[in-house]
């Protein structure tokens, strides 16, 4: 299997945001820009892989600025990094209007996909050809987005586990939060 670059991969998919894609605000709904996400990031792995991928997680979908209705919205997708069976793909959202020329970046994600074979299993994806510092320097900040994510992971599985509800009530008093049995228990008594 052949390395496969950076460039070979790369996807733009542009859509005309229409008000039907609106919430009750006048912007358009988180969801349909995840859904575009999704297709970019499923046609950039695909492309790569050379197989059908499937998403395996979404993690750090920033929504920095409000998009609008009549922008036309363009999603960038690459593979930043690859595994045995897995990719990931960084995503790029800018959002222009169309009367002023204006672009403005709207959204980063970083999907996980995961290519399938015709036996539905896991299969082996080309490895990544780095042209450049740049598809290098993704490819090290997956790696370490990836490191973290297990360490937090690993952190949070160790303390929820030994987290015990009443021995850590009073940290939610400074928060905005009202422990309603404990309120039902001392008014029946």
């Amino acid at each position: 299997m052949e390395p496969r670059s950076v460039r070979f991969s790369q996807t733009t998919l542009t859509e005309l945001m229409i008000p039907s894609y609106a919430n009750f605000g006048g912007k358009i709904h988180g969801g349909i820009l995840l859904s575009l996400m999704d297709k970019v990031a499923y046609s950039c792995a695909a492309r790569h892989a050379g197989n059908y991928c499937v998403t395996v997680s979404v993690d750090g979908v920033d929504f920095l600025e409000p998009v609008e209705v009549g922008d036309l919205v363009s999603l960038h997708a690459s593979v930043n990094y690859v595994g045995r069976t897995s990719l990931v793909i960084g995503i790029r959202v800018i959002a222009e209007n169309v009367r002023t020329g204006i672009q403005r970046h709207t959204n980063t994600s970083y999907v996980t996909m995961v290519a399938k074979g015709s036996d539905d299993k896991p299969a082996l994806v080309p490895e990544l050809l780095l042209e450049n510092e740049e598809d290098a320097r993704r490819f090290l900040e997956a790696i370490k987005r990836r490191e973290l994510k297990e360490t937090y992971r690993h952190a949070f599985d160790n303390a929820k586990t030994r987290l015990a509800v009443k021995e850590n009530l009073d940290k939610l008093s400074d928060h905005r939060c009202v422990v309603g049995w404990q309120t039902k228990n001392k008014d029946a008594k």
